[in-house]
């Protein structure tokens, strides 16, 4: 089975790509959507990120509050890797787990910080390619500040600690720009489908 990493900074369209390519019956396997699942309440990340950040981190309804808890680890960088110390393991050995059970002629794995790994060996058991979904910084910034209510400082500064575009490009195998409509992005994805299936052997 073909791997293919899906990656792009915040604000570039990944989560619309994905799912263009799940309508399609690609299997997709996404990192954000495991670590909602591992902080839930009751899960042993949950207590740790509760001990470690206080229950100013948390809604009403006693969830991770995200966005509160962003902003908290990309102000102070010590805790963005106190963070992902405790989560990446447990992100990855459960990608793991669910492509094993996988027969599809190919997968998608989105990775949101995939370029930022300092890990490459992992990453090469993880994936076969990699596809990113690029975008200019000024359209990103303007979709982070819309999408999560954030003033144009705290937008840049998210995308200050990210792989830089450029570094990210030099990872890809495969490209989408998303600068222009959803109907332009889905048929970025219908060419790459029909690519990685001629890749995996289905003709």
């Amino acid at each position: 089975m073909l791997k293919i990493g899906l990656t792009g900074g915040i604000g570039s369209g990944k989560t619309a790509v994905s799912r263009f390519f799940s309508a399609l019956k690609v299997p997709v396997i996404d990192a954000d959507k495991i670590s909602h699942e591992l902080v839930a309440p009751g899960q042993a990340s949950y207590a740790a990120i509760v001990g470690k950040f206080g229950v100013n981190c948390l809604r009403k309804s006693g969830k991770i509050d995200r966005p509160t808890l962003r902003k908290e680890i990309f102000a102070h960088p010590e805790k963005r890797l106190w963070l992902e110390s405790l989560l990446h393991p447990l992100i990855r050995a459960e990608m793991f787990s669910r492509m094993s059970h996988l027969s599809s002629p190919y997968c998608i794995i989105v990775i949101p910080l995939l370029t930022e790994t300092q890990d490459k060996n992992l990453i090469k058991d993880l994936i076969d390619r990699v596809l990113v979904v690029d975008v200019p910084e000024r359209l990103q910034t303007k979709r982070v500040m819309v999408r999560d209510h954030l003033k144009a400082a705290e937008a840049r500064a998210i995308l200050k600690v990210q792989s830089q575009r450029a570094k990210r490009l030099q990872w890809a195998d495969d490209v989408m720009r998303n600068e222009g409509s959803l109907e332009n992005l889905r048929k970025q994805v219908l060419a790459l489908h029909q690519k990685y299936l001629s890749l995996s052997g289905v003709r």
